[in-house]
């Protein structure tokens, strides 16, 4: 059970560590936001089968996760339409 514990912390751990490091592109950036989510899934699983509860708070994580993708892919095409890459440093903020 510690082991599985672990493997979450590691999971998130390197998911924010790709996330800091990774900062010139959007698409890495996202994915690393999915992974970590992905970690967060995994923890809410494991705890809430520890403490033997039902399962409906995963489906709405899932549900709010979902939807987070979709709005980080729709700005990553609209980036690319718009400026031809995912680069950040060509992406003018004004």
């Amino acid at each position: 059970m510690m082991n599985m514990w672990l493997i979450i912390f590691f999971m998130y751990m390197i998911g924010n560590m790709i996330f800091v490091s990774k900062h010139k592109h959007l698409l890495i950036m996202l994915l690393s936001l999915e992974f970590i989510v992905l970690s967060i899934y995994f923890m809410l699983l494991l705890y809430l089968s520890f403490i033997e509860l039902d399962m409906y708070m995963l489906m709405v994580f899932l549900v709010f996760s979902v939807c987070e993708g979709a709005l980080g892919l729709s700005i990553l095409v609209s980036m690319i339409r718009t400026h031809g890459n995912d680069y950040f440093q060509s992406f003018n903020m004004l």
